[in-house]
């Protein structure tokens, strides 16, 4: 029962953490390392607290983040995405299970379309002649929140799920 409490007293602090990364892409353009670094060091935890074995499981979970990275760094070399962005999602990569970082993946590229279009229109209304920057962490931590409540808390998604149906 405590070992409950401390896996979903972990998710609760990832879910925080992925607000105060929103906020503060928002705010100031930047997800501050500490923040990333945070994210990541508290996976091992999770991965304690979620019952996951060394093989295959933790090893997945690293895999997918090395190569999460590795393509990431690429699209940063190339500037179509921030460092902080970069961090974030190869953070985010080591807590979620690889089937559902896919879907994590999609949502924010859906998400961060709609904020491109959003934030495109509010620039060119504004007549701003400035480069225009698109605050993704937003659309990463929407799409992590998503992903968490959906797949990590299961009466929240049944709940969601019924309210839809029905």
């Amino acid at each position: 029962m405590l070992n409950e409490y401390f896996h979903y007293g972990l998710l609760a602090v990832l879910a925080i953490a992925l607000l105060v990364a929103a906020f503060t892409d928002m705010r100031r353009r930047q997800i501050d390392n500490w923040l990333n670094a945070g994210i990541a060091l508290g996976a091992p935890l999770f991965w304690w607290s979620s019952n996951l074995s060394l093989w295959p499981d933790v090893a997945m979970q690293l895999g997918v983040a090395a190569a999460a990275f590795a393509i990431l760094a690429g699209m940063f070399a190339l500037r179509m995405m921030g460092g902080g962005d970069v961090k974030l999602l190869t953070a985010l990569a080591l807590w979620i299970k690889p089937e559902w970082f896919l879907e994590l993946l999609i949502i924010m590229a859906l998400l961060g379309g709609v904020l491109t279009i959003v934030m495109g229109a509010w620039h060119v209304m504004r007549r701003q002649k400035d480069r225009l920057a698109i605050p993704y962490g937003v659309a990463i931590s929407a799409a992590g929140l998503w992903v968490i409540g959906f797949h990590y808390f299961p009466a929240a998604g049944t709940a969601v799920a019924g309210a839809t149906v029905g």
